[in-house]
C-alpha cells in the first residue's frame, strides 16, 4: 500500500553518497576488498575463507527493507541452483541507530545484530549473514548504496557484475523481467561474458552512521509534539468504526485512572510510529470524565502520542483534528454497541478494524506489543506489492 510514497521517503531521507566519508566505487575488474566480519554464527568470517569457490557474490541485504526481503527467496534459489560453484555471502551494512521508527514498518525486526539472527532463522538463510553496521568499513570499501546491492566476483576475485539483484522490487517471481545477477552468474559459469555488467541498485538506501542526526531530530519532533483531543459521541465512534478508508485502524479504549492502560500505552505509540508510512492509524478513546479532557491531553503528550505527519491530510479531509478522543456518552453499553459488541466490558480493550469495518483482531486486557505488531504486519504484509487502482 502506497509503496511509491515509502520508496520516495526512503530516498529523501538518505544521506547523499558524497556526504559519506570513505565511500568508494568499485569498477569492473577491481579486486574484491578483504573483510573480517562477525556472522550470525558468532564466528569471524574473512574473504580468504571462500577462496575455493568458482564465483563469489557479496550481497548487501537488510532485515528492514521490503525490497531486500522481496528478493530473499530468489537469492536462496540462486544458491541452491548453483551449489558448489557459487558462494553467496550476505552482509548487513546498516547502522541500526540510523533507522527512523517508521522505516521499520515492513519488518518484524530492525537491523541490529541480535535481530539479524532471528530474521535469518525464520527465513532459513542458506548462506552466511555478516554484520558491518558497527563501523560500515566494508560497505564503504565495496560502495554499497542500498539494500539489496550485489557484487559478483570471478575465480580470481575480480569484479564482473555489480548492481541490482534483479529489476523487481516485489516478492512475486513473476514480476521479474531482468534477472541480472542470475544472468551474470550463469554467463560466467558457462565461460561467457556477463551480458550486462553494471546496473543501478534499488531498494532502501544504506543507513549510514551519519544519518543518526536526522533520527535524533525525528525523535525530538515526537517528544515535543502536541496532541489534539476531542470529545466523541457513540454515533461518532460508530462512524469511525465503519472505516470507510483504505487504512487499517487500531482502536484502544483506556483511561488515565486505569493502571494496565497506562502501563501498556507506550506499546500503541511504538506501533503508531512503526507503521507511520503505511495505510494505518491508531485511534485512542478515553473513558475519563470529559471534564478532565486537559488531563487526558497531558497524559497523551507525555506518552508522545502525536499524529504522524502523513496522516494529517486525510484527517483534515475527514474533518477531524486528530486521533485522540474522550467518550462523552453516559452509557458504557452505548460505547460497546458502537465500537465492538464482542467486547466483554473491562478496559483496556483493543481492536483492529480492516477497511470496510471488519474486526480482524480483538484483545481485552493488557496487550503484548510484539504480538500486536506481528498481527498488523501479517495483515499489511512484509513486501511492496503492485499498486491497485
Amino acid at each position: 500500500m502506497k509503496n511509491t510514497l515509502f520508496a520516495l521517503l526512503c530516498t529523501l531521507t538518505a544521506v547523499l553518497a558524497e556526504d559519506v566519508p570513505g565511500l568508494k566505487t568499485l569498477k569492473i575488474g577491481d579486486p574484491a576488498p578483504a573483510f573480517e566480519l562477525i556472522g550470525i554464527d558468532e564466528e569471524k568470517h574473512t574473504l580468504a575463507e571462500y577462496a575455493k569457490s568458482d564465483l563469489l557474490m557479496i550481497a548487501f541485504i537488510s532485515n528492514h527493507c521490503p525490497t531486500s526481503q522481496g528478493i530473499e527467496s530468489r537469492l536462496k534459489k540462486l544458491v541452491a541452483d548453483h551449489k558448489g560453484k557459487l558462494q553467496v555471502v550476505a552482509i548487513n551494512p546498516n547502522d541500526p541507530g540510523a533507522l527512523r521508527a517508521d522505516e521499520l514498518g515492513y519488518s518484524k525486526y530492525n537491523d541490529s545484530f541480535p535481530e539479524m539472527k532471528k530474521h535469518a532463522a525464520e527465513q532459513k538463510f542458506t548462506f552466511p549473514y555478516l554484520f558491518d553496521g558497527e563501523t560500515q568499513a566494508i560497505a564503504k570499501a565495496y560502495g554499497c548504496l542500498a539494500t539489496p546491492h550485489v557484487f559478483l566476483f570471478d575465480k580470481e576475485r575480480k569484479l564482473r557484475y555489480q548492481g541490482r539483484f534483479d529489476d523487481s522490487r516485489y516478492a512475486d517471481d513473476a514480476s521479474v523481467t531482468a534477472p541480472d545477477a542470475r544472468n551474470a552468474v550463469e554467463a560466467l559459469l558457462a565461460g561467457k561474458d556477463v551480458p550486462v555488467a553494471e546496473t543501478k541498485p534499488h531498494g532502501c538506501s544504506t543507513k549510514w552512521i551519519e544519518k543518526r542526526k536526522g533520527v535524533a531530530a525525528d525523535n525530538e519532533k515526537w517528544e515535543k509534539g502536541s496532541v489534539e483531543v476531542e470529545t466523541i459521541t457513540p454515533a461518532g465512534i460508530a462512524e469511525l468504526r465503519k472505516n470507510a478508508t483504505k487504512k487499517l485502524r487500531l482502536f484502544n479504549v483506556w483511561a488515565t485512572w486505569c493502571g494496565p492502560c497506562a502501563e501498556e500505552f507506550h506499546e500503541f505509540v511504538t506501533t503508531q510510529r512503526k507503521f507511520g508510512l503505511r495505510d494505518f492509524e491508531f485511534i485512542s478513546i478515553s473513558i475519563d470524565d470529559p471534564k478532565t479532557i486537559a488531563d487526558v491531553k497531558t497524559f497523551l503528550e507525555e506518552k508522545n502520542a502525536i499524529v504522524h505527519d502523513r496522516l494529517k491530510p486525510s484527517l483534515k479531509a475527514e474533518g477531524r483534528k486528530g486521533n485522540a478522543y474522550v467518550f462523552q456518552g453516559a452509557s458504557h453499553d452505548e460505547l460497546i454497541k458502537a465500537l465492538d459488541p464482542g467486547w466483554p466490558g473491562p478496559i483496556p480493550h483493543t481492536i483492529l478494524v480492516a477497511p470496510g469495518g471488519e474486526i480482524v483482531f480483538r484483545h481485552n486486557g493488557e496487550i503484548n506489543g510484539d504480538e500486536l505488531r506481528a498481527k498488523i504486519l501479517e495483515i499489511l504484509g512484509h513486501y511492496w506489492t503492485p499498486e491497485t487502482k
